[in-house]
């Protein structure tokens, strides 16, 4: 079997001749670049500094020859800026905490505080605002917009929510150059991780959305509703430019769990977030022949019968460490339903 048709025999609950395997192809199954270099130095691979391609997470991007050595099936097609605004170009030589040499996109560059803390201004433009906070001898950067909450919060106009969603030319572009190559060169499986660009998102930090679920469902709902009709016509214009080059379309990957439980009811999830992802994975599976991706972490063994109503081909990852999260209780639920990534 060819890496393309290992990937698409699992998703379609087929015995592949083995496992497929993925490392990378996504923001979520990455791997940080401290980790990606011992791995490359534990393997004898080639020495040379890793690319630090997604800076939130401090991701390394995994190279030809990571993917030969594991017989990686599954490859990224992803946007040329992910977070913080940087693009991934013109790499500089950088060293991290411990000394670790790495490559950071050119517009990286960090404020140092006074408790040794590294601060990032978005763009790398030290005249913009700080957008990430790494802690002194930390690993990657919080985002502390995300996680505060605003006693004033006010959720923004909703043709502002769409127009930030959708789609511009030089995104798809930049992405339908990268598809079209890999379809040539490799025999990988193809995922499209545009995220933000689909799926079901939410407005202001992590606390005011949640609040926001319970104190104004109504808003919610329209935000939604928006939301899929941007997410639609993005769909229709990833189809007209690389339709045949993608395989798996990533929908969004944020998390409905934490350690223990759901972060809120699975009824709410249930009445709030399943029209919006029923009606994209149903748009998807009757004009393409794409499977569809969800992540979301932690504890979400109430919500995913929700999901898998939607009809989600994929749900990654499946968090053992997590309340009710066993694997053979899921397989044996869900199995015949959806694939676990």
């Amino acid at each position: 079997m060819t890496s393309q048709e290992r990937v698409l025999a699992a998703v379609n609950h087929e015995e592949p001749d083995r496992v497929p395997i993925d490392l990378g192809s996504t923001i979520m199954s990455g791997i940080m670049a401290h980790a990606l270099d011992r791995l490359r130095r534990y393997l004898g691979l080639e020495e040379r500094p890793v690319k630090v391609y997604e800076v939130y997470q401090m991701l390394g991007e995994v190279e030809q020859d990571v993917i030969e050595r594991f017989g990686i099936d599954v490859l990224p097609v992803e946007p040329a800026v992910q977070f913080f605004g940087l693009k991934r170009e013109k790499y500089k030589p950088w060293k991290l905490w411990d000394g670790t040499e790495v490559l950071m996109p050119g517009q990286f560059d960090v404020e140092i505080n006074e408790k040794g803390d590294w601060l990032i201004h978005d763009e790398g433009d030290p005249s913009k605002p700080v957008v990430g906070t790494m802690p002194k001898d930390g690993y990657y950067f919080d985002m502390e917009a995300q996680l505060r909450s605003n006693a004033d919060f006010e959720p923004p106009p909703l043709e502002e929510v769409r127009q930030d969603m959708l789609l511009k030319t030089e995104e798809l572009e930049f992405m339908t150059a990268r598809a079209e190559r890999l379809r040539k060169e490799t025999d990988k499986a193809l995922l499209l991780g545009s995220w933000g660009s689909f799926g079901l998102n939410g407005v202001g930090s992590i606390p005011d959305f949640l609040m926001l679920l319970l104190l104004d469902k109504p808003y919610v709902k329209d935000l939604f509703e928006v939301q899929t009709e941007a997410a639609l016509a993005n769909m229709e214009k990833v189809k007209q430019y690389m339709e045949d080059y993608i395989d798996i379309i990533g929908l969004d990957g944020h998390d409905y769990g934490s350690q223990k439980t759901e972060l809120f009811d699975p009824e709410l999830f249930e009445e709030l977030f399943l029209p919006g992802y029923t009606e994209q994975n149903r748009w998807v599976h009757e004009n393409t022949a794409w499977k569809t991706w969800k992540h979301t972490c932690g504890s979400v063994a109430r919500i995913l019968p929700v999901i898998v109503e939607s009809g989600l081909d994929i749900y990654n990852p499946v968090q053992l460490s997590a309340g009710n999260m066993d694997a053979k209780t899921l397989k044996e639920k869900y199995g015949d339903r959806i694939t676990f990534w």
